[in-house]
């Protein structure tokens, strides 16, 4: 069965908190998120532009409960104070959609002092998941779900947790790029099993977009946009519309019959209808995924605690 954006179930009375949600996919996901009624977080660090996503989401949802929260996941500081003003103003989260991502065509480190992309693209997510996992926790059904890429399973790609911010090796941004994609798989997969250890009800799952033509593209530069542009007839064959590339997300996060740990992609390399697919073997390799783990506590001062799933220990 083709699962469509009218699949989305009734939503009224959850809270969904959308990273990245000032354009592209993440726009497009607060706004079927919202059209279904529930309460959608926009957390973005170019708030101005989330506000402009809101009152276009509003022209066509009227009675949409919308709320903006500034969110810059390259800061740490930045991460820990959305995740503070999120208590405050909510006593449990239904969803988070870990779906903001960047790509440098060079390397730049950010003022925690690691590579932007490894740090934007996983290292904020795990800190905000383990410092929001309270408030998930506390939602009947909670979902945490980590928009991922095709780039995780490059040849190429894989996780050499000596050198994150590549300090020592060449910096070539696809490659970056997919490290931090495989990073986000290998941390989905295991909060699920941590959470299934944990025996709770919120779950873990994993999606990716395809080849979605959104803003996200002009992190490529203008070489690659010029070339998009002149390819625009070839490249339609590859590439789907933006609604189409939320669908995995929107799958993963509202689909009842979702389980922890699945995987959702389109059904063609690159685009087409979400379906279960198989993320790259190197994803599921628990020892790897223990590792970086440990890692990403150990730079984020973030520690997740499952005892109880009271939260995390901030130091």
């Amino acid at each position: 069965m083709t699962w469509t954006a009218a699949d989305i179930p009734d939503m009224t009375g959850r809270i969904a908190v959308v990273t990245g949600a000032s354009a592209g996919l993440g726009a497009e996901t607060a706004r079927r998120l919202a059209g279904r009624g529930a309460t959608v977080v926009l957390a973005c660090r170019a708030t101005e532009k989330g506000e402009g996503v809101a009152a276009s989401i509003r022209k066509q949802v009227p009675e949409a409960e919308l709320v903006v929260v500034h969110l810059d996941l390259a800061s740490l500081a930045s991460v820990r104070k959305a995740a503070r003003q999120l208590h405050d103003a909510f006593g449990c989260i239904d969803l988070l959609v870990n779906n903001a991502g960047t790509l440098t065509r060079g390397r730049t480190v950010t003022e925690d002092g690691f590579e932007t992309t490894f740090a934007t693209n996983h290292l904020g997510h795990f800190a905000l998941t383990g410092l929001l996992l309270d408030l998930l926790s506390a939602a009947p059904a909670g979902r945490v779900i980590s928009v991922s890429s095709r780039a995780s399973g490059y040849r190429s790609t894989t996780l050499e947790l000596d050198d994150l911010s590549y300090e020592r090796r060449p910096f070539k941004p696809m490659r970056v790029y997919g490290q931090s994609k495989l990073a986000n798989l290998l941390f989905i997969f295991e909060l699920q099993r941590r959470l299934c250890v944990a025996d709770t009800a919120l779950v873990a799952v994993a999606s990716y977009p395809g080849v979605a033509d959104s803003d996200f593209n002009r992190n490529l530069g203008p070489t690659a946009t010029l070339a998009h542009s002149a390819l625009q007839p070839l490249s339609r064959l590859i590439t789907q519309t933006t609604e189409m590339g939320a669908l995995p997300s929107l799958r993963a996060a509202t689909d009842p019959s979702v389980r922890g740990g699945e995987y959702f992609g389109p059904t063609g390399r690159t685009k087409g209808y979400p379906v279960l697919r198989e993320p790259p073997p190197i994803a599921h390799d628990p020892e790897l995924a223990a590792h970086l783990w440990t890692e990403s506590e150990d730079l984020t001062d973030v520690r997740y605690s499952f005892q109880d799933l009271g939260g995390v220990v901030d130091r």
